[in-house]
């Protein structure tokens, strides 16, 4: 059953067109890979998404409920979407565990469900060590371990993540790469929506990979069946290969 789908949304800024005529559908417990080259409306799209932005057409559907016109924080609080965005994604002046809390403030009512949540979080990404380290000192793959799961505090059944493997090394990829296929193993009704340019990395951890170029989805299937799809050599060109 679709979880979130998408139908004809089209987002234009005065006479330049950002989307055109985009539909998708993404299942529960489906991984998605968004790809695509700059400006072909990755961003665009998972803001839509969220409800950061409004679309000049089309629908957003979740669970069957068009939200097009629910704000931003019901989305999250009522829907279950939560974004992790592709820059900060976290308050840099306070700690980890304070992160966690200034969250949890916000979406869990019982003290008690709050601090247990924060101790979950915290022995689920391993962030033992820098539980009370400001996270302006931290390095990049556990600041995005951080922004993941102030994510998560609320149980989100919709997960964007926005270039979550920018900017890391490769070791720092790969774990990053496992927690993801850990947590769509751990809660199966969860379904993940990931946009990044690091193609293989994102390839081998998604379902079903879709293609934007120019504005439009040109290509969607799984990872194997995308990279031969004649469309998508817009963005892959001719040689591309996953191994």
């Amino acid at each position: 059953m679709a979880t979130l789908s998408a139908t004809n949304l089209a987002k234009a800024y005065k006479s330049r067109q950002v989307v055109r005529d985009v539909s998708l559908s993404v299942s529960t417990g489906q991984i998605v890979g968004l790809l695509g080259p700059n400006g072909s409306g990755k961003s665009t799209l998972f803001n839509i998404i969220c409800g950061i932005l409004k679309p000049n057409y089309g629908e957003v559907i979740i669970n069957g409920v068009n939200v097009n016109e629910v704000p931003i924080y019901k989305r999250a609080l009522d829907y279950g979407i939560s974004l992790v965005p592709q820059h900060g994604g976290t308050f840099s002046g306070l700690s980890c565990i304070e992160n966690l809390k200034a969250i949890s403030e916000v979406v869990i009512e019982n003290k008690n469900d709050r601090n247990y949540k924060i101790e979950e979080m915290i022995s689920k990404f391993q962030l033992e060590p820098h539980a009370n380290t400001k996270c302006l000192m931290l390095s990049g793959g556990t600041k995005k371990k951080v922004a993941i799961a102030m994510a998560l505090m609320s149980n989100p059944k919709i997960v964007l993540m926005d270039e979550p493997f920018a900017f890391l090394d490769i070791l720092t990829v790969r774990d990053l790469q496992k927690t993801i296929t850990n947590l769509q193993t751990e809660d199966t009704k969860r379904c993940i929506i990931i946009s990044d340019h690091s193609v293989r990395e994102l390839l081998s951890v998604c379902d079903r990979a879709i293609i934007l170029a120019n504005k439009k989805i040109v290509a969607q299937g799984r990872p194997s069946e995308v990279i031969k799809n004649e469309n998508a050599k817009i963005y892959f060109g001719d040689a591309f290969k996953i191994n």
